[in-house]
């Protein structure tokens, strides 16, 4: 199957992200949120990190309009029945996700494929709310979706083999590097990426070190380009938090019981950039 139109659901970080991934990448995006406000901002949004790229001499300023001619923008699901492929990048509630995707089943051509840029939820269970569980599949993310590489591409129990390979070259042709993961909470990278953050804030709940110590540590000792902590900020302090509690219900090992230090952060209010304050102040 040729993907030549994407429609992405949710204009937001991840949403407009997907959508200048596709755009630069000659491919037709039809974006789309709950409002006006909300689509402008994401437009807005994809419009500066291209200035950025022409700044840093990436792109060319063509490129750029170029680019921003292939973002067709909408309030309203019906935009998307020109979609090959729509990708679902609404906010991580499984409830919310699970209406958006009823909706669109209903709407979109029995042909078109659907996506969840869910970073946590069962991409089985989500497959199963639709009427098309053999042409559902996960196809996770990473923020910032221009820059990061990988793409974690997660079948379903009903995924067909046609659906996988046709969403595989979609990410290829993006210029990611996908990884092809089986349907398991956190599929791979957070399954690894959060129990150590998780980690990181008993580490600093001991006192065993500071905050920047900690982070010094990982990033000296084990090449990582950015600390646990100070990742954990970047990511949201309550989004960590959330993965955690679906590991521990999910998987049922004690090994994933969220750190009470990082309960209380949530509790506080700090949860990292988006507050100004999580373990460091912004």
């Amino acid at each position: 199957m040729n993907i030549e139109t994407v429609g992405i659901i949710g204009a937001g970080t991840m949403g407009n992200g997907i959508a200048q991934a596709c755009a630069t990448s000659g491919i037709n995006v039809i974006m789309v949120d709950i409002s006006e406000a909300a689509v402008q901002k994401g437009l807005a949004t994809v419009t500066g990190s291209l200035d950025r790229l022409i700044k840093k001499e990436k792109i060319t300023p063509a490129d750029k309009d170029a680019a921003l001619a292939r973002i067709q923008i909408a309030t309203d699901y019906a935009a998307l029945q020109g979609a090959q492929l729509v990708i679902e990048a609404a906010t991580e509630n499984e409830a919310l996700k699970i209406k958006i995707l009823q909706q669109v089943d209903a709407l979109v051509a029995p042909e078109v494929i659907i996506a969840s840029n869910t970073s946590s939820i069962s991409i089985t269970k989500l497959a199963a709310v639709t009427q098309r569980a053999d042409k559902f599949i996960g196809m996770h993310f990473f923020n910032p979706v221009p820059m990061m590489a990988l793409v974690e591409i997660i079948r379903g129990l009903q995924t067909s083999d046609t659906t996988h390979d046709a969403v595989k070259s979609l990410a290829e042709r993006l210029g990611k590097s996908p990884i092809t993961v089986k349907n398991a909470p956190g599929f791979v990278v957070n399954r690894i990426l959060i129990p150590m953050i998780n980690e990181a804030f008993f580490v600093l709940a001991e006192g065993l070190a500071t905050p920047e110590d900690i982070d010094a540590g990982m990033k000296l000792g084990c090449n990582h380009p950015i600390g646990p902590l100070a990742l954990a900020d970047m990511v949201g302090l309550d989004v960590c938090l959330a993965i955690m509690e679906v590991f521990l219900q999910e998987l049922g090992d004690s090994k994933y019981r969220a750190c009470p230090l990082l309960k209380e952060y949530v509790a506080a209010g700090r949860l990292g950039r988006k507050t100004g304050q999580g373990v460091y102040t912004y």
